[in-house]
């Protein structure tokens, strides 16, 4: 089957507004279940957070709030360089779209650089959970937790961003409408928006608690 304009239409879709709203849909459905995911996560970490105030308010200041904020900035661009990206595949303009796309998925490999170079200082500095845990005292296993919830929380935030890679390489490399690219905008401002909670709860608002 194929639409007035000749593009082919999947079954059982009628035209191809209808598929492409069908997709939409089915993108913020999933959404909706990794918000309810990533909320448990955020529950739990403000129940422990309100049980150990001072250790938390310790640990967060045991993580370096400048390579935060760079990957704040980098992921805020990305944003930009996204949107600019669904906006020109709109307009038709594909070559340009692609440049777009190139550049957040570059953002995108420089927030993982960033993280993966903060994680190693981490390992250096023995604030990985474990039985090699550096950190002594009355508060240290309640920073346990909080560097628990850290690595989880901030471990799935970049799997997530590994498949935002993935799937903005594909687009770009496929790209016919601006359907894909209206979906894999959605998906990538999503993982934005689950830093820009991130940042705050383990980076800001508990140092000086």
């Amino acid at each position: 089957m194929s639409d007035a304009a000749g593009s082919p239409v999947a079954e059982p879709f009628e035209d191809l507004e209808q598929e492409r709203a069908a997709r939409r849909l089915g993108m913020w459905v999933f959404l909706a279940t990794e918000v309810l995911f990533f909320g448990g996560l955020f529950t739990g970490y403000a129940v422990y957070r309100a049980g150990h105030p001072a250790a938390f308010a310790e640990a967060s200041r045991r993580l370096d709030v400048l390579l935060g904020a760079l990957n704040t900035s980098v992921l805020l661009t990305s944003s930009f360089t996204m949107a600019t990206a669904v906006r020109l595949a709109r307009e038709g303009s594909g070559r340009r779209a692609r440049a777009w796309l190139a550049l957040t998925a570059a953002l995108g490999a420089a927030f993982l650089a960033v993280k993966g170079f903060e994680y190693a200082e981490k390992f250096r500095e023995r604030l990985v959970p474990g039985a090699s845990f550096g950190v002594e005292g009355p508060h240290a296993p309640a920073e346990r937790i909080f560097f628990s919830f850290y690595f989880v929380m901030t471990g799935l935030h970049a799997l997530h961003m590994l498949v935002g890679l993935g799937v903005v390489a594909a687009v770009a490399r496929r790209l016919r409408d601006d359907g894909p690219v209206e979906l894999a905008g959605l998906y990538w401002h999503f993982v934005d928006v689950v830093w820009i909670y991130l940042f705050p709860l383990l980076y800001l608002v508990s140092r000086h608690a």
